[in-house]
């Protein structure tokens, strides 16, 4: 836990430039803006936005963010040094990034003598004349630097006189932050530690004047560092690849090792296997090693935060993700379940409340009685274990997975059944049946598919049809036409996700299916199941259900209404 002594923390997030360079992510200016704004709200104090220049949609995000600034946040434009045996002054892309009207840029510049001699193919000492020239160059025109010294553990492993050199280059020109840029993602944790505490100790001894790192003669920049109260100089930070698995533990211990500012994106976005994931690193840093990042309130935004992200990138969220999936804090074991009731610290590492979290007790056949009571009590509804409807649920739920149900992923359907055997379930309506109709025809890319379906609401017999691009959409359609005159929040909800198992496949197209259908009303987003050798049924009995809880979350939300006035 943070207090007020707590040693600060800045955390530089780059989900708007280095995220979207994950393969499948693509995202548009307004989606950038909307993003943009959450991390804003999460108390994030830099965020990357973008390379100027590099293509029209970044010109036009910098753009929009002059008319109406964030709130907090620092935006910061990405650039790389210039070319070489160029001017920056003369260098077209450093113009853009002026335009962009920022007042911090990020620098990116070789570290690596392999990257300059056969990357760039220039020499080394034209490399740093790069940094320097660039660096001053946007010092002059009033800018505030941070310096991405990319591939930096490879290049001081592999020549670390030179890669300090760099280092030199920047703060002399006037870089308020040098960033070590782990950017292959290969190097381990005790390496990360090593290396930082060199460059801090070394960095600091020149700063200071009481060393001179013993790299030859230094040629003096125009623009010496301007000493900032907020950022004593040099101040270092760390970016960490995950091709090895070790993005987050690399930061963390680089923090360790004397890191002030962490780069990261949400969710771990980016190249390649992702960068460091700041939903994981901001609760470790603030929750267990006692920095502050950003405030308590700020922090139980997280899980939202990171949910809202990959719903703007149309990424499905990774329910297993530590701190903020949905899966974080979920417990199946009756062991487990019987345990965490108790005392939830027999098997939770922090509160998931602290993240915007919570607990969830998964149903399945290796449930327990405590299980079932447990998930009932999270849905309001109270059961008495000494009393036969809590055992008759826990039976039927373990025939049902015998079956093919699964009810860990389909909590909705599991409600559904909860309140049938407790004799509660309301009828909304009733399918009294369907047809479905496929026309495939030869030389046409698509098929169109027809659905017929006959219900009865209150007693009345209503028969509908409706097309579709294929036999679930269009019964999924049809099912709406018929019921939305009597429901008209139905045109609310959305068929949002679909999943389709086969469960014994050594049966070939005789196989029993499990379909999983998950729906939403723009608010809540809920599962439900379906099971059968006819994958139309079980994606008939998943579709049904999905409106049958949508109608029944309404209700409830109408009663909860209704009391409160």
């Amino acid at each position: 836990m943070t207090t007020n002594s707590s040693p600060q923390l800045w955390l530089y997030d780059t989900t708007l430039r280095d995220g979207t360079q994950r393969e499948g992510l693509s995202v548009s200016i307004e989606d950038k803006l909307r993003i943009a704004r959450r991390l804003d709200q999460l108390g994030i104090p830099f965020i990357e936005g973008g390379w100027p220049g590099a293509n029209p949609k970044d010109v036009q995000f910098f753009w929009q963010l002059q008319e109406d600034p964030l709130k907090q946040a620092e935006i910061v434009a990405f650039c790389s040094t210039r070319r070489p045996n160029s001017t920056a002054a003369t260098e077209p892309m450093l113009q853009d990034i002026l335009a962009a009207g920022t007042r911090w840029v990020t620098i990116f510049g070789k570290s690596w003598d392999l990257h300059v001699t056969t990357g760039l193919k220039t020499t080394l000492e034209e490399n740093l004349a790069m940094i320097r020239d660039t660096i001053e160059y946007l010092r002059s025109q009033g800018r505030r630097i941070i310096y991405d010294a990319e591939h930096w553990f490879d290049g001081y492993k592999h020549n670390r006189d030179y890669a300090l050199q760099t280092l030199e280059a920047a703060i002399a020109s006037g870089a308020e932050w040098l960033v070590l840029c782990d950017t292959n993602g290969g190097t381990l944790p005790h390496e990360i530690s090593q290396i930082v505490q060199d460059v801090v100790k070394v960095t600091g001894d020149w700063v200071s004047g009481t060393g001179d790192w013993g790299l030859g003669t230094r040629k003096e920049s125009s623009q010496s560092p301007i000493p900032n109260p907020q950022f004593p100089m040099p101040q270092i930070g760390i970016h960490t690849h995950n091709d090895s698995e070790m993005a987050v533990a690399n930061a963390i211990a680089a923090v360790m090792a004397g890191a002030k500012m962490v780069q990261g994106t949400i969710n771990g976005y980016g190249e390649r296997c992702g960068n460091a994931n700041l939903c994981s690193l901001i609760p470790n840093l603030q929750l267990k090693a006692g920095y502050s990042c950003i405030t308590e309130d700020q922090l139980t935004q997280l899980t939202e935060a990171s949910r809202f992200v990959s719903e703007v990138v149309n990424l499905a969220p990774d329910e297993h993700a530590p701190f903020v999936g949905r899966s974080a804090f979920a417990h199946k074991g009756g062991i487990h379940v019987s345990a965490v009731e108790r005392n939830p610290l027999t098997y939770e590492h922090i509160q998931p409340e602290q993240v915007g979290n919570h607990r969830r007790i998964v149903i399945s056949e290796q449930s327990g009685l405590s299980n079932v009571l447990a998930k009932a009590r999270s849905f309001g509804i109270e059961l008495d274990q000494q009393k036969a409807e809590a055992r008759e649920i826990l039976q039927r739920l373990k025939d049902l997975e015998s079956e093919g149900f699964q009810f860990e992923a389909a909590e909705a359907s599991f409600v559904l059944l909860m309140h049938e055997a407790l004799g509660g379930r309301q009828k909304f309506f009733e399918v009294k049946g369907f047809q479905v109709h496929c026309d495939l025809i030869e030389g046409k890319e698509t098929s169109n598919a027809l659905a017929t379906v006959k219900i009865a609401v209150d007693g009345k017999n209503i028969l509908e049809a409706a097309e579709g691009n294929g036999p679930v959409a269009a019964l999924d359609a049809a099912l709406r036409k018929a019921l939305v005159n009597f429901f008209p929040q139905i045109a609310t909800f959305d068929l949002t996700d679909y999943k389709v198992r086969i469960l014994n496949g050594h049966t070939g197209t005789a196989a029993k299916t499990r379909v999983l259908v998950e729906s939403g009303n723009g608010r809540q987003r809920w599962t439900t199941v379906g099971v059968s050798t006819n994958i139309l049924e079980a994606s008939y009995q998943a579709v049904v259900e999905g409106l049958e809880y949508g109608l029944l979350l309404h209700s409830q939300a109408e009663a909860a209404l209704k009391a409160s006035t």
